[in-house]
C-alpha cells in the first residue's frame, strides 16, 4: 500500500485502541483523519473524543454522516462485520476499504521500525523501548495497544506519538495474524504461549515474522518456544542464566517498585511483578541494537512510569493497608502474573476478571482454571464475572462458572460475581485490612471505573 497516495482518511471504530493509535500518527504525518464511533455522541464528549479534535481529527457517529467522496480510503478494524452501515457506505461509494493491519504495515515500511511481538508483555515491553529511546534523544515515534502515562500526562491518549526521529515502535498482534506483514530492522518475541490460536498456529507466525525480519531478531530464551526461533543467542534474553547476550538476575520486589540486575548492573524500576524484569531485559536488549548505551537505558528505565491499566495503582487507603490495582490482564499466564504481583504487595489478594469474549473464554477456560487455581494462596478470593460482549455474532454457549467450579474443585476460593455491579459488592463484602484488590479484564472501555468506584466504598 501506498500510504502517500492517501490524504484523507477515515476511520470506522476510531476509538479502538488499534485503530485510534494509527489514526493519532497519521495526524502527526499531516495527513487529514477523521472517523466514527459507536462510543462518540454529539454532547457530553468523551475524553478520548475531545482530544481527538484539539488533534484535528474529526469525529462522528457510527451512522455513515461522515463518509463522502472527499474521503480516499476506509480503514477497519477486525470487529468490524461487512454488514456495518459505514462499511457498506464505503462500498457503495467505490472508496477503497483496508484493515487496520494493513496500514500499520505501511507505515512500518516507510520507516525504520522496532516491533514487539509476543502473547504477553507486548505493550509494556513497547513501551519502555519507547522512553528509553525518548531519554536517549532519539526522538522515536510510536505506535501501541496502551496508554503511557507520560504521554497521558501532556493531554494525549498515550498510545501513539510522532516523533522527528528515525525510528517507530510497534506492537505487533499475532492474534488476528497480521504479525507477518511486518518487515522490521529490528523485531522481538517476548513469549509464546497458546491465546487466540493454538501454539502450532502461533509458532508459524512467528516465524514468518523471524523471516521478514531484516536485522536482530531477538527472543526469550526461558520461553518453551520462542526458544527455538532464536538467530543469534548474543541478541537474546534470559532471567535463568542461559548463554545469552542479556541476562537478569536477583529480583526483588520491594512496594511498587522492582529491582534486579542486567549482565551484573543493579536496575530498578517504578513497577510490580517479575514478568517486567522479562520486559525490562527485551527493551535492553533492543536498545541496545540501536545503540544506546548501557547506562543510559538503566537510568531511563529508573524513570520509566509505566502504562495504563498493566498493574496500575488506582489508589489506596494507607491506615487499612488496602490497594486498588488495575490490569488489562486476559489470558491465562497474564492474569496468573498480576496475581502474583500483587501477592508480593498484600498477604491476601482479592482478584476480579471479567472475561473479554465468549471465545476467547471457551478457548482458554481448562489453562485458566488450572494457572489461577496454582497461583491463588489459600487466604487468596478470585472473582469472575460476566463475559464483555462487544457486539456482533457470537455463540454464547458458555457460563464464566466454568472457570469458578474448576478452582473450587482444587480447593481455592473462587466465586462467580455476575456483572460489574455484583463485583462491587463482593469485593466490599471481602474487604479487610491488608488486602489488594486487583480488578482485570479487556476490552471493555468503562473497566477503569470500577477500580475508582471500589476505592470510594472501601
Amino acid at each position: 500500500m501506498d500510504l502517500l497516495s492517501y490524504q484523507s482518511l477515515f476511520f470506522v471504530g476510531i476509538a479502538g485502541t488499534g485503530m485510534s493509535a494509527i489514526a493519532q500518527y497519521l495526524r502527526g504525518c499531516g495527513k487529514n483523519v477523521s472517523g466514527s464511533d459507536r462510543l462518540f455522541a454529539n454532547g457530553n464528549k468523551s475524553v478520548l473524543q475531545q482530544q481527538f479534535e484539539q488533534m484535528g481529527i474529526t469525529c462522528h457517529m457510527q451512522d455513515g454522516s461522515g463518509i463522502d467522496e472527499s474521503i480516499d480510503l476506509v480503514v477497519v478494524s477486525t470487529a468490524i462485520e461487512e454488514t456495518n452501515v459505514e462499511y457498506q457506505k464505503a462500498m457503495q461509494l467505490g472508496i477503497p476499504i483496508v484493515k487496520r493491519s494493513a496500514v500499520l504495515a505501511a507505515i512500518s515500511d516507510e520507516v525504520k521500525t522496532i516491533a514487539v511481538g509476543g502473547t504477553s508483555g507486548k505493550s509494556t515491553t513497547t513501551a519502555m523501548i519507547f522512553h528509553i529511546l525518548s531519554q536517549a534523544g532519539l526522538q522515536p515515534s510510536l505506535i501501541t495497544g496502551a496508554g503511557l502515562t507520560e504521554l497521558q500526562e501532556k493531554g494525549l491518549p498515550g498510545n501513539a506519538y510522532k516523533g522527528e526521529g528515525e525510528w517507530l515502535v510497534i506492537e505487533a498482534d499475532e492474534s488476528d495474524g497480521s504479525i507477518v506483514g511486518y518487515h522490521p530492522e529490528i523485531a522481538l518475541v517476548l513469549n509464546i504461549e497458546r491465546d487466540h490460536k493454538e501454539a502450532d498456529e502461533l509458532i508459524d507466525l512467528f516465524a514468518t515474522f523471524k523471516n521478514h525480519t531484516k536485522g536482530a531478531f531477538i527472543v526469550n530464551a526461558d520461553n518453551a518456544l520462542s526458544a527455538p526461533l532464536s538467530l543469534q543467542k548474543e541478541w537474546d534474553f534470559s532471567s535463568k542464566g542461559e548463554k545469552v547476550g542479556i541476562k537478569g538476575s536477583s529480583f526483588k520486589q520491594s512496594g511498587f517498585g522492582i529491582s534486579f540486575k542486567i549482565n551484573g548492573t543493579s536496575c530498578k524500576i517504578p513497577v510490580l511483578g517479575e514478568h517486567n524484569m522479562e520486559n525490562a531485559l527485551a527493551a535492553f536488549a533492543a536498545c541496545q541494537q540501536v545503540g544506546v548505551s548501557k547506562d543510559t537505558i538503566i537510568k531511563a528505565l529508573a524513570s520509566f512510569k509505566g502504562i495504563y491499566r498493566r498493574t496500575q495503582l488506582v489508589g489506596e487507603k494507607k491506615q487499612s493497608k488496602q490497594y486498588v490495582i488495575d490490569d488489562f490482564a486476559h489470558n491465562p499466564s497474564e492474569v496468573a502474573a498480576a496475581i502474583a504481583a500483587c501477592q508480593l504487595i498484600s498477604p491476601r489478594v482479592v482478584a476480579y476478571f471479567q472475561p473479554h469474549g465468549f471465545g476467547p473464554l471457551r478457548f482458554m477456560h481448562a489453562e485458566l482454571s488450572q494457572e489461577v487455581a496454582k497461583v491463588l494462596r489459600p487466604n487468596d478470593y478470585f472473582l469472575i464475572g460476566d463475559v464483555y460482549y462487544a457486539g456482533g455474532t457470537v455463540d454464547k454457549n458458555i457460563s464464566p462458572t466454568i472457570v469458578s467450579t474448576a478452582i473450587i474443585r482444587e480447593g481455592k476460593q473462587a466465586v462467580f460475581v455476575g456483572n460489574k455491579q455484583g463485583a462491587l459488592t463482593e469485593m466490599i463484602t471481602l474487604a479487610q485490612e491488608n488486602t489488594t484488590f486487583l480488578i482485570m479484564g479487556a476490552r471493555d472501555p468503562q473497566l477503569d471505573q470500577l477500580g475508582k468506584e471500589l476505592l470510594k466504598r472501601l
